[in-house]
């Protein structure tokens, strides 16, 4: 769950980007697992569920880093964070991501998804960029 406000752009990096709101300090702490809101799905619901839903979950979910076999969605902003080999914030940890330096208001927030992918990330073309409200 997102920490912080957030808001869905337009990215230079893939299609729709997570940009922040307010000032954020190096150290503070910008998401953290919430499961009464952030879903960990069981990776053996997939095998019956509709392939809308597989396609979905591919794109937007990604492995639990100390549950094997479950995968976590973001149910906020966080699902739209794009990956860089330079980002400003660490995902290193399984509960809590924070900002790696001090990140400026409309900054686009961005993580590398080799921390909880243990691949390398693969682009898979642009989001659908009418969600973005005007």
């Amino acid at each position: 769950m997102m920490l912080i406000p957030t808001y869905l752009a337009p990215s230079s990096i893939e299609g729709l980007g997570v940009f922040t709101r307010v000032p954020i300090k190096k150290g503070d702490a910008i998401w953290r697992m919430d499961e009464r809101f952030d879903r960990v799905i069981p990776v053996s619901d997939l095998e019956d569920a509709p392939e809308e839903i597989r396609v979905f979950l591919d794109r937007y979910a990604y492995p639990h880093m100390t549950r094997p076999g479950f995968l976590v969605l973001d149910v906020d902003d966080g699902r739209y964070m794009n990956h860089t080999e330079t980002p400003n914030t660490n995902f290193s940890g399984p509960e809590v991501g924070y900002a790696l330096r001090d990140i400026a208001v409309g900054e686009e927030l961005t993580c590398d998804y080799r921390e909880f992918l243990f691949e390398e990330p693969i682009h898979q073309g642009p989001r659908n960029l009418s969600l973005v409200a005007a």
